[in-house]
């Protein structure tokens, strides 16, 4: 019996998987502990289900300055919920029991990182399942501790660049990453502008060229004719506020409806343009 991936390979194995069958990954965004625990847990189990091929799950944090007006009120329903960076991964742990191939990365902001220290957060993540991080407000000219505890460990530190990341910061920006590169498609808060397909292609053809990895678009896209279309360019589509949305709204099966109906708009987009 083969060993389960772990880490930046079982990453790398999801996005040559959909590659392989000329697919975009989908790739959903939760809160960790939004409402409370027990809902989030039961979310984040179905998700695989409903068609995710990678799941970011969020840190709560009081200063997200990076996300809209959805995601900062699902931040604060969790930590008025008393959760912690320490029940999110104990949240991942549960989901790695019941699911060794799903890739899994957590997303937040440096300071409770760095509060924790990063060899133990390092730790932590490994002992969770965890297989990366993307840490939104810590920049490549400081990621260094982080980003030497992720390589020793075999585990993926995913960067962002953004319409503002020119060919001169570029290079700066891939070097050291793995796993993917995340583009934020709009110059802006999540969920608050809708990306415009054209653009965005030539930015991922830009970046999957200066990283030699894969490239995964998010910010903005809410619709399933919008996720079809970044499906086309993209090597992975990620949702965030529209499934944040939809569990606040209607709870975990209104949520998990919502990502079948993208999953699937994301895997038939290309062999539907084709068509």
């Amino acid at each position: 019996m083969s060993t389960p991936l772990t880490g930046a390979a079982r990453l790398e194995a999801r996005f040559a998987m959909r590659k392989a069958q000329n697919q975009a990954a989908f790739i959903a965004y939760i809160m960790g502990g939004d409402p409370d625990v027990k809902s989030a847990q039961n979310l984040l189990d179905g998700l695989p289900d409903a068609g995710a091929d990678v799941i970011e799950l969020g840190l709560p944090f009081t200063d997200p300055m990076a996300d809209g007006p959805a995601i900062q009120a699902a931040a604060l329903r969790a930590l008025n919920a008393g959760v912690r960076t320490k029940d999110v991964l104990a949240m991942a742990a549960k989901f790695r029991k019941k699911d060794v191939t799903t890739p899994l990365i957590v997303m937040g902001y440096y300071n409770p990182i760095h509060h924790m220290g990063c060899e133990a957060f390092t730790t932590a993540c490994i002992e969770s399942g965890v297989d990366g991080a993307i840490i939104v407000d810590l920049p490549p000219e400081e990621d260094a501790p982080l980003r030497a505890a992720f390589d020793g460990a075999g585990l993926a530190l995913i960067r962002l660049a953004t319409p503002t990341t020119d060919d001169q910061r570029l290079p700066t920006v891939v070097a050291g990453t793995s796993g993917f590169v995340y583009y934020v498609s709009v110059a802006g808060i999540t969920g608050a502008l809708v990306p415009d397909a054209d653009p965005v292609e030539r930015a991922v053809r830009r970046i999957r060229n200066a990283s030699g990895l894969p490239v995964a678009v998010g910010f903005g896209i809410k619709t399933e004719e919008k996720a079809a279309q970044i499906a086309r360019v993209a090597d992975g589509v990620v949702v965030g506020s529209a499934i944040v949305d939809a569990m606040a709204q209607n709870g975990v099966e209104h949520a998990l409806e919502l990502t079948r109906h993208l999953s699937n708009a994301v895997h038939t987009a290309r062999e539907e343009a084709a068509q």
